[in-house]
């Protein structure tokens, strides 16, 4: 594939349009339609933050946020699988040099899907781990090169370690487990690797993940090396920042319909009754939205800025994700409302966006409870310095 010369963001647009077009048939089907995955390798997701060495675009977190925020606007299940196909090759910086330049052997643009949550098993052979487990919630799975994994690698004194493992995807077996209310097309079901041998190239430092420090420091530097921890929110709620504004213009188109086009019938409350709640409800939710975007490129800019980022920091920027989550749930809710029953078909988009908002704001990594805990401890300890 030739080098991708426009940019992300721009081109997001007209993946945007593809998938608008695709929404309802990708849902139904329960996964992305090939014809996106190829409009979105096209158009440089997958090689973002591969580092040039290897072909890729060394990108920043603000072009990614704008360009998959543009995506979620009309699709949030094509957004939420940009951005992880996009977010996932930073993974591949902590593994040995060997395993990058086998992982990118092929180009810049492999699909790699990613979980950090250990269920599975490694025991030590020579040469590397035997690894099995099954993971669930891999979402686009279906158009993976390569799976990123976390196991516990039993040692032979202390307890287990956790450990990332890169396997191919002809070497995984996929179960067909995804039945989501909401998010239906990302296609998110469940990896089972089986009694596999992974060689020691391709086993990972997740501890070194969490921490930003990467296998080989003088090695080709894949983009956006920032701990996992600091960023990894902004992953998920991105998807849900583009929905909520594709949200909010629905809202705004039905209801300049509806203020026009209904008709006034005497003694009956009707949409001019209504005027001052629909101004009200646009007002606040445009605002509410722009709030959240601006506490998620904060996160973006912190990282794209290349400084150290300090475990106050890394707290702040997990209590902004969760809450911005939060915030545009409530927002999408409040515009579901506001539609009225003319507003909210089975079959329209609207309804679409309220069960995927909704789904994503389940998401472990955007929970408030436990990002608002280590939040207020970090105000508790000791500065740290950069």
């Amino acid at each position: 594939m030739h080098p991708v010369r426009e940019s992300l963001p721009a081109a997001a647009e007209a993946v945007a349009e593809l998938a608008s077009g695709l929404a309802a048939q990708m849902e139904h089907e329960r996964r992305l339609s090939p014809d996106v995955v190829k409009a979105l390798t096209g158009a440089g997701f997958l090689r973002h933050f591969v580092p040039t060495a290897f072909g890729g675009n060394a990108g920043t977190f603000r072009d990614l946020m704008r360009a998959v925020s543009t995506l979620g606007e009309t699709c949030a299940a094509t957004a939420w699988c940009a951005s992880l196909f996009a977010s996932s090759p930073r993974f591949v910086s902590f593994f040995p040099p060997e395993g990058r330049q086998e992982i990118w052997a092929g180009g810049p643009d492999a699909a790699v899907v990613c979980s950090v949550i250990p269920f599975g098993e490694a025991v030590s052979e020579p040469g590397g781990l035997r690894v099995s487990g099954r993971w669930p919630y891999m979402s686009g799975i279906e158009y993976a090169d390569w799976v990123i994994v976390c196991a516990k690698e039993l040692l032979a004194r202390g307890g287990p370690r956790l450990t990332l493992v890169a396997v191919p995807r002809a070497q995984c077996r996929t179960e067909d487990t995804w039945r989501s209310v909401g998010m239906q097309a990302t296609g998110s079901n469940t990896v089972v690797v089986e009694d596999t041998f992974v060689p020691a190239h391709r086993v990972g430092d997740r501890a070194a993940l969490f921490a930003g420090r990467p296998a080989d420091p003088d090695g080709p530097r894949t983009a956006g090396l920032a701990p996992l921890p600091a960023v990894n929110g902004l992953t998920f709620v991105v998807p849900a920042l583009g929905a909520a504004r594709g949200a909010l213009a629905l809202l705004t188109d039905h209801l300049g319909r509806k203020l026009h086009h209904v008709p006034v019938l005497p003694g009956v409350p009707g949409a001019l009754d209504n005027q001052t709640t629909y101004e009200t409800v646009l007002a606040r939710s445009a605002a509410e939205i722009d709030a959240a975007q601006l506490l998620l490129e904060r996160i973006a800019d912190l990282a794209d800025s290349g400084e150290p980022i300090t475990p106050e920091q890394v707290a702040r920027n997990a209590r902004d994700s969760a809450f911005a989550v939060d915030t545009l749930a409530g927002t999408v809710n409040r515009i579901f409302r506001t539609a009225g029953t003319s507003g909210q078909a089975a079959d329209g988009p609207l309804q679409r966006i309220w069960r995927d908002v909704n789904a994503i704001a389940t998401h472990q990594a955007l929970q408030i409870e436990p990002t608002a805990r280590a939040y207020a401890r970090s105000l508790f300890t000791p500065r740290s310095t950069p």
